[in-house]
């Protein structure tokens, strides 16, 4: 007999993905309009911001484990 499977999903706002996501693209779009950090780091922050993000997303993407309802 086939077992039922029912996958359950968590509302969107409770993502931490989502949440990493839009922080971080959030201060991204910030800096490239406002340009308040720069004067203030070294030329290669910009790079090490795409390598937080791209780490802080495999990292919570492994310990993802339901899918998100967007209701």
């Amino acid at each position: 007999m086939a077992e039922a499977y029912v996958a359950l999903k968590k509302r969107w706002h409770r993502s931490k993905t989502l949440w990493f996501n839009a922080g971080m693209s959030g201060l991204f779009a910030l800096e490239a309009n406002v340009h308040m950090i720069q004067p203030y780091v070294p030329g290669n922050v910009y790079a090490y911001g795409v390598l937080v993000l791209t780490v802080g997303n495999t990292v919570l993407r492994f310990m993802t484990s339901q899918g998100i309802a967007l209701k």
